[in-house]
C-alpha cells in the first residue's frame, strides 16, 4: 500500500490567528482559502482550518499516558527525529506554551518516542512525535 497524505478539517474561532500560527509558527504552506476556511500543508498533509465562532469554548478532556495528562482530542504528525527537534526549537523560539514539553515517552520500552503537545490559538491540541526506530510506531 502506498502511503497518501491525510486530510483533516478542524474548527478555529479566528482565521487570522490560525493563519499566523500555522504559517508563521509551524511553518505550514498555505493553499486555497476563503472567508470561512484555509488549507494548510502540514508536513505534506492537508489540514483545513474552518471558521467556527464557538471553537475556543469547547471543554478539554485529558487521559493519563506515561505520567502525563494527554489532551483529547488531538492531532499531529509523526516526524523524523531531526524534524522533531527542529520543530521543538522553532516552537520554543516562538514562545509556544507547551501542554507537555518535548520529551521521550516510554523510555527504554517498546514504542519509545519523542513527543510534545501544545495548543493552537483556538485551543485545538496538537501532538508531534518521532521514533528513533520507525518500526516502533505500531509495536505492541
Amino acid at each position: 500500500m502506498t502511503i497518501r497524505p491525510f486530510h483533516l478539517a478542524f474548527p478555529v474561532d479566528d482565521l487570522a490567528a490560525a493563519r499566523h500560527f500555522y504559517r508563521e509558527v509551524l511553518g505550514c504552506g498555505e493553499g486555497r482559502s476563503s472567508d470561512h476556511w484555509i488549507d494548510f500543508d502540514l508536513f505534506g498533509h492537508q489540514i483545513v482550518a474552518h471558521l467556527d465562532p464557538d471553537a475556543g469554548t469547547r471543554r478539554a478532556h485529558h487521559n493519563p499516558v506515561d505520567g502525563h495528562d494527554v489532551p483529547v482530542p488531538h492531532f499531529g504528525v509523526v516526524l523524523t527525529m531531526d524534524d522533531f527537534h527542529a520543530l521543538a526549537d522553532r516552537l520554543k523560539a516562538a514562545g509556544t506554551r507547551f501542554v507537555i514539553e518535548p520529551h521521550i515517552r516510554f523510555a527504554g520500552q517498546v514504542g519509545e518516542q519523542a513527543t510534545m503537545f501544545f495548543h493552537d490559538p483556538a485551543g485545538n491540541a496538537l501532538e508531534f512525535k518521532a521514533f528513533a526506530d520507525d518500526a516502533m510506531l505500531f509495536a505492541s
